[in-house]
């Protein structure tokens, strides 16, 4: 999908759409102003026959009579000036009305927004265009893509051409990012093993000559002494993998920032079994891992001046005859012995040998991301990922690239008044904390293994996908990763 910015005239831009705000007293900004006077009206007098709703993100699609455009979107905002979050409700409303054309501009760049300048105006215009032109056609035997392949967002002036160029350029990147990553979330998890993402991972350095990509097998792993990974991957005929993309966009000098995701191609539970009733969503365990992909893929595309290291575990957790058992004590390649009490809590370990591997590279700050507890659900629901961090100042960051972009976070306690809940009498500690506080907990675990660098966590069991009739991934926390990156650049 193509994008730019540009100070178009609306009565002569020529697109399949123009997409035009209406307040609620039926008030166009300039470029709709400008149009209805072209059409002689035309537009007020359908507004005061009350075809537009009244609440906003309300849409009315009609013909054009006069101008460049074939169709004019008309889209219902509130009074001037509006919230950032109503913004994009209305950026993404009209994206999901025009999704189905070849191309449109959109003149919603033109509203007034609380604390907001036309490069994030035209960012959210992008990102809610790129996320509605995606649909998941992969295992269909008739599918139809969107056809929508050019969006324009309007400059405005001259002045204010060169920051929205920039912003839907950054808009663009965290779109395709996140599209990348509903793709490997949709996938099922025949398809998307540990083995595909090792072929996607090497496809992909390939093709950018300032990214490589490195392979740990299952032998190497064992012989690294990673324990902890391989007593969930050995539950499992698929063989595991341990990938490392390393992409060098910055200065030579410049520590890395480290993802790192969780990869469980298909999450069973193992022999703590889970439940059969939407066990189908369990493939959408490596949503951790697709987000790594996203943010990596739209970093080389766009060629960002960082330097990033995308750490992917990628495994099944099945039950057989191999796969650990309850009261198993396993060692970490960090050397801390674990109990596994629950082997359905199988992510943090698998992420606490990619934590210690993480340390290798000696990076600025390391963040993972997974689908880790269903206490996070709980206590979040889908609205607002779990963030927990060993230092203020990068939650700071991490939740205000979050309010940027609408991509949010929630920071939570990760008090020592927790640890004590992971003690064993067997091991240095056990995998699971009980009932309470089951996301902090998990955080805890994960936090014995992050010392030696500055870490968070993203706990995106809420926000990784949805369910019910719009069933499928989100792509979430790419935005938010995205601008965290682009932000220390």
């Amino acid at each position: 999908m193509q994008f730019n910015a540009k100070v178009t005239d609306i009565c002569k831009q020529r697109s399949a759409c123009a997409i035009v705000a209406v307040d609620s007293k039926n008030r166009f900004t300039d470029s709709g102003a400008a149009l209805d006077k072209a059409n002689d009206g035309g537009l007020s007098k359908l507004l005061k026959r009350g075809d537009l709703g009244k609440s906003a993100g309300s849409t009315l699609m009609i013909p054009q009579v006069e101008g460049g455009a074939d169709r004019v979107l008309m889209v219902r905002s509130s009074n001037a000036p509006i919230s950032q979050a109503e913004f994009r409700k209305l950026a993404t409303a009209s994206a999901n009305a025009v999704k189905d054309l070849k191309d449109a501009s959109s003149y919603l760049t033109e509203l007034t927004v609380t604390d907001a300048d036309i490069q994030w105006k035209a960012q959210q215009t992008a990102l809610a265009a790129g996320l509605a032109s995606y649909k998941f056609t992969r295992c269909l035997s008739d599918s139809k893509e969107h056809p929508l392949a050019k969006f324009t967002v309007h400059g405005i002036d001259k002045k204010q051409l060169k920051a929205a160029q920039k912003g839907a350029a950054v808009g663009a990147a965290q779109a395709q990012g996140s599209n990348v990553a509903r793709e490997l979330g949709n996938l099922p998890g025949n398809i998307c093993t540990p083995n595909y993402l090792v072929s996607e991972a090497k496809a992909l350095a390939k093709k950018h000559t300032k990214l490589t990509t490195t392979v740990l097998d299952n032998k190497k792993m064992e012989s690294m002494g990673m324990g902890a990974f391989m007593s969930v991957a050995k539950g499992s005929d698929e063989p595991a993998a341990m990938i490392a993309m390393n992409y060098k966009g910055g200065k030579t000098s410049q520590k890395p920032i480290v993802l790192v995701g969780k990869g469980i191609t298909f999450d069973t539970g193992g022999i703590s079994l889970k439940p059969g009733a939407a066990m189908d969503e369990m493939k959408f365990d490596m949503c951790g891992a697709a987000s790594v992909f996203g943010v990596m893929n739209a970093l080389v595309t766009m060629e960002a001046p960082v330097n990033v290291v995308g750490i992917v575990a990628a495994a099944e957790n099945m039950p057989s005859g191999r796969a650990s058992k309850p009261g198993d004590v396993v060692t970490s390649m960090s050397g801390k012995t674990i109990e596994i009490l629950n082997t359905d809590a199988e992510g943090r370990l698998v992420l606490c040998d990619a934590l210690t591997y993480a340390g290798k590279f000696k990076p600025s700050v390391v963040i993972d991301v997974a689908t880790l507890t269903g206490a996070c659900v709980i206590a979040l629901g889908s609205h607002a990922t779990g963030l927990y961090a060993n230092q203020d100042k990068l939650a700071e960051d991490l939740i205000g690239a979050g309010e940027t972009t609408g991509d949010r976070a929630w920071r939570m306690p990760l008090w020592d008044e927790y640890q004590p809940m992971l003690n064993s009498n067997f091991a240095d500690m056990q995998n699971i904390g009980g009932r309470e506080a089951g996301s902090v907990t998990a955080a805890c675990f994960l936090a014995r293994f992050t010392e030696e660098y500055n870490w968070a966590h993203l706990d995106i069991a809420g926000s990784a996908w949805n369910s019910g009739a719009a069933k499928g991934a989100t792509g979430r926390p790419v935005p938010l990763l995205m601008q965290y990156i682009l932000n220390k650049k």
